[in-house]
Parts: structure tokens; C-alpha cells; sequence
């Protein structure tokens, strides 16, 4: 038997992720057997400071999955609003069958701590490497620690999207500064 508290109504369980929706969305390249690839990913966190770990769910289905699996690196590109159409078009095509960077006008640049290429289009890149693969067949969760990270010092307004599911995105809002013993 269900009650509902107060004024609220039942939630869909499906639709819980874009409630807890976890951060930016990123693209997130690769280079397997040469090759270079991109897809769009949103389920990651922070989960350390120093050094900055980060954890993140590649589903199994996915192209990149294997990539990440067997190279033990990525990198984490952080688009802006600009890059929406690349954003989508990315999260919509498989890497298997579609040059990514050259359908999407992506432009890779070569890291200096991984294979993996940077998207020169987005503010920041992330350079990562697996540092924990214990959740990876189980969950797809790798564990990555960023080993060396770039941001474009131009880009001073820089409204990442968020996904909300079902194809709903939200931009990063207003920054606000309280007070914090965080240092």
C-alpha cells in the first residue's frame, strides 16, 4: 500500500535521472587501434580533490566502452552552449560507423599525457587515466584520474549543458559566491 506525503504525486523511476542530474555534460574522446572517437556522456562525479579523480558510467553498448576498456585512458572535453548540435549529433550516431570529428566539425588536437585527442572547440579538456577498473564489468563505472587538465582563459561566460533526459537539457545558471571554510 502507497501513501503520498503531503502534495506530491508518484515520480516515474525512469525519469529519476534527470532530477539527480549529476553534472555537464561532456564529450568524451578516445583512440582505439588509431583511431580516434567522441561521444557524449553525462553520468560522471567527482569523487577526490587531490589528486582529482573522477568517476564515470560508459554503458557496455557503447563504442567508447571498449576504447576506454583496453586504452585505460580518455579524455573529458567540457563543451559550452556552442557546441549543442556536436553535443546531440555525438550522443546520436555511433562511433562505429561515423567518423565523429569530421561529421560534427570537431577538431582533435594531441594531448601530452594520453593517446586520447582533445576537441579543440571545448573550454576545458580533462586528460584521464583508469585508475580503478574494479566496477568497470559490473557497473561500467571507471574511475579516472585527471593527469593533466587545459582551459581556454578567454572563455570567461562559459554555460555548460546539463541533461535532464529524453532529450531536455538545462544551461548552468547563475554563479553565486557564500561564505565557505573550504579552501
Amino acid at each position: 500500500m502507497s501513501t503520498t506525503p503531503g502534495n506530491t504525486i508518484p515520480y516515474p523511476l525512469a525519469e529519476v535521472n534527470g532530477l539527480l542530474e549529476p553534472g555537464p555534460v561532456v564529450l568524451l574522446s578516445t583512440r582505439h587501434h588509431g583511431r580516434p572517437n567522441v561521444m557524449t556522456l553525462s553520468w560522471l562525479t567527482m569523487l577526490e580533490f587531490e589528486p582529482p579523480l573522477v568517476g564515470c558510467v560508459i554503458s557496455k553498448r557503447d563504442h567508447s566502452f571498449a576504447a576506454v576498456e583496453a586504452s585505460g585512458e580518455c579524455v573529458i572535453n567540457i563543451p559550452t552552449l556552442e557546441l549543442a548540435d556536436a553535443v546531440v549529433g555525438c550522443g546520436n550516431t555511433s562511433g562505429t560507423d561515423t567518423d565523429k570529428f569530421a561529421t560534427f566539425g570537431l577538431t582533435p588536437l594531441p594531448a601530452s599525457q594520453v593517446q586520447a585527442p582533445l576537441i579543440a572547440e571545448c573550454f576545458a579538456n580533462l586528460e584521464c587515466r583508469v585508475v580503478d577498473p574494479s566496477m568497470v564489468s559490473r557497473y561500467g563505472l571507471f574511475v579516472l584520474e585527471v593527469v593533466r587538465a587545459w582551459i581556454k582563459p578567454d572563455i570567461k561566460n562559459h554555460p555548460t549543458l546539463h541533461h535532464r533526459g529524453h532529450g531536455a537539457f538545462m544551461l548552468a545558471g547563475e554563479t553565486i559566491a557564500l561564505p565557505s571554510k573550504m579552501k
